[in-house]
């Protein structure tokens, strides 16, 4: 797995929880951290969108050929 797989796997987790404090608790991390709405909670939330595209590949790749 790559650097950049593992660290896709981290913001999807990250935003995973995020989404998991708002449904639970009605709580949003990045909001309260970076003022919600703010450029830079976008930007937060951007970056997270990209990294679940990114691990959409790895639903297709072949796990006999991965090198640790």
């Amino acid at each position: 797995m790559s650097f950049f797989d593992r660290l896709a796997l981290i913001l999807v987790i990250v935003g995973a929880l995020n989404w998991g404090s708002v449904g639970i608790f009605d709580f949003n991390f990045v909001d309260a951290i970076f003022k919600a709405g703010s450029v830079l909670s976008r930007v937060i939330y951007t970056i997270v969108g990209v990294a679940g595209l990114w691990s959409i590949s790895l639903l297709f790749r072949d796990r006999h050929n991965d090198h640790p």
